[in-house]
């Protein structure tokens, strides 16, 4: 799987809110300036993940976006499914459910390719917007942010 620059910016938007603590907002300007992303970006990044129900938007003065749900609930996997679609680390009908394949019979690396796509669920399905924050506080008590 090849994670675009919207899976890679919406894990540092999640965690920035994740690291703001429950119940707290936190503003794209706020992230735009602390992460250098363009501020049109990190709108267009968050639409998905209110559709998906991860974040709520907060209006009005101190407004902003945060977590629908504990940190310790949201998986990395399900902020990347909400802005890239899926985790699938190629194109198969057998994997991606989206009808039966025709080589469903003689594909030789149908197999490699439902172990690698398990492999890489397992993964991000594993870690956690609260594990992420955790790493991030790490790296800033280290001088690494």
């Amino acid at each position: 799987m090849l994670v675009s620059t919207k899976g890679r910016y919406a894990l540092r938007l999640m965690t920035r809110i994740a690291k703001a603590g429950p119940g707290s907002k936190v503003s794209l300007r706020e992230v735009s300036e602390s992460e250098d992303i363009s501020l049109k970006y990190l709108e267009q990044i968050a639409r998905p993940l209110l559709q998906e129900g991860l974040i709520e938007s907060v209006r009005g003065k101190g407004g902003g976006y945060r977590l629908l749900h504990p940190a310790d609930m949201v998986k990395a996997g399900d902020v990347l499914r909400a802005v890239e679609g899926t985790t699938t680390p190629v194109l198969c009908a057998a994997l991606s459910g989206d009808g039966e394949c025709p080589r469903v019979g003689v594909c030789t690396t149908i197999g490699f390719w439902s172990g690698l796509d398990q492999a890489i669920e397992s993964y991000v399905d594993g870690v956690t917007l609260a594990d992420l924050a955790r790493g991030y506080e790490r790296d800033e008590a280290l001088g690494l942010t």
